[in-house]
């Protein structure tokens, strides 16, 4: 059998995946919330000499000759990383074909394409779809990676994102994680003779020397209320923190209860001074960044910046991009992305998972769907798709894409991940518009926290 790969992004494809299906709800989209309810997980230990471990080859449980024909379903409308995966695979199963589907309104098409005819072997899932009934559907045709037989090595997985169910069963595999901080042009560091800031005092006083060496606006990014931009980029790990710390606030925050705007207080008013700092210039921003992702990019890349907030997704446009950029072409440099510095003892890193994988357990190809997931659990594999994404790799090796090795070894107590929190769409949205609201002095600290709840949001 010949091996290709195939991407469909048409909906003749659709059609034929939902052709006869009933669904499991045909309601419109839920928006997407930064992080939704999770159910309690429990912390599994690692072992003293884990990190002296050798990382194990995969060894093939079938012979090499087996035919095989499996089907991906998935919200990219090109992912390279993952094709690059199924050639890797081939290598030790050449006698199969693995196909990847691009699904258009992925939430709605998927809860249908999984009872369907042609149901797909694996599906992307993301944390806010559980607990919705709607997508019940997903998670109870997924299959519990963690089963012994299966062998799945989901130690490799970082603890924070090994997403234990109710009963302790696994049933996702996080193939990128993401995050929220800066890019930083560590050229320019070097040059200037100055470390990358860890704490806010150490970034006030970093940025002085920056602009009295010519960096009008040492700190750049895209003022919008989206999650790249400035004031959620800066400020929202710290919010999350606070939240993490008193999570009896949760309910009303996520029932915006009025009085619950206080615990954006402390977040908020570390903002609001950066902007006094001087640290950001917020018009210059304005100016010359039109939107939060391809425009920070290219602006980044003019070579001028020291420090650009951003999200991890921004920073997975950055490896494409550089041959896009006259002037990183010309003079190209070296740079990382670091956790912003927003705390009096450092920044918080926000550890959220950006994609997962479900196994479905009524695949027509079972055997072989387990074991191209085991072959692609492990740090090798999920780094290599992380690296060629630009995305945060969700094993506990940072090492394969130094932009992010600033990430190893971040203190616990500083790290919050997706279970920490339960913060819902409707909070995180008033946040990000009061922050928003407050980098660009349409309100006080005061008057955002007394608003919580009827802040205007986008």
């Amino acid at each position: 059998m010949n091996k290709h790969i195939k991407t469909i992004l048409s909906m003749t494809l659709i059609t034929a995946l939902i052709f006869g299906m009933t669904g499991c709800g045909q309601t419109q989209n839920q928006n997407q919330g930064e992080t939704t309810g999770q159910n309690e997980s429990q912390d599994q230990n690692q072992s003293e000499n884990q990190s002296e471990e050798v990382t194990k080859e995969f060894s093939p449980k079938y012979p090499s000759d087996t035919e095989y024909k499996l089907s991906v379903a998935g919200t990219y409308s090109n992912f390279e990383s993952l094709e690059s995966a199924f050639e890797r695979f081939y290598s030790h199963y050449p006698e199969g074909e693995i196909q990847y589907t691009y699904l258009d309104d992925y939430s709605n098409t998927i809860r249908q394409a999984i009872v369907g005819q042609e149901q797909p072997d694996i599906y992307v899932v993301q944390p806010w779809m559980y607990g919705d009934e709607r997508y019940d559907c997903l998670f109870d045709s997924a299959e519990v990676l963690s089963a012994s037989e299966l062998e799945i090595d989901l130690e490799c997985i970082r603890t924070d994102l090994r997403w234990e169910m109710n009963n302790g069963e696994i049933k996702t595999l996080p193939i990128f994680a993401t995050s929220y901080g800066m890019l930083v042009n560590t050229d320019i560091f070097e040059k200037e003779g100055l470390e990358v800031p860890k704490t806010f005092d150490e970034l006030k006083a970093t940025c002085e020397k920056l602009k009295a060496a010519g960096y009008e606006s040492p700190v750049m990014g895209a003022n919008t209320s989206t999650t790249p931009g400035i004031g959620y980029a800066f400020a929202y790990p710290m919010f999350a923190k606070t939240v993490k710390d008193d999570r009896s606030v949760e309910d009303d925050l996520n029932n915006l209860v009025p009085s619950a705007g206080e615990t954006m207080r402390a977040a908020l008013t570390r903002l609001n001074e950066l902007v006094k700092s001087g640290c950001i210039d917020v018009d210059k921003c304005t100016a010359e960044i039109e939107d939060d992702y391809n425009a920070v990019i290219l602006r980044f890349f003019e070579g001028d910046v020291p420090m650009m907030l951003c999200s991890g997704d921004v920073v997975s446009g950055t490896k494409k991009r550089e041959s896009k950029s006259e002037a990183f072409e010309a003079n190209p440099f070296k740079y990382d992305f670091y956790v912003a510095p927003s705390g009096d003892e450092g920044g918080y890193y926000m550890d959220s998972m950006s994609l997962l994988f479900c196994v479905n357990k009524n695949g027509a190809n079972i055997d072989m769907t387990n074991e191209f997931i085991r072959f692609l659990t492990s740090e090798k594999e999920l780094g290599l798709m992380a690296q060629e994404k630009r995305l945060i790799t969700p094993t506990k090796d940072y090492s394969l894409d130094e932009v992010y090795a600033s990430l190893s070894e971040f203190p616990e107590e500083r790290t919050i991940s997706f279970r920490d929190t339960e913060i819902l769409d409707t909070a995180v949205k008033q946040f990000r518009a009061a922050a928003y609201a407050v980098v660009n002095g349409e309100m006080t600290v005061d008057e955002a926290v007394a608003a919580y709840g009827t802040i205007e949001t986008k």
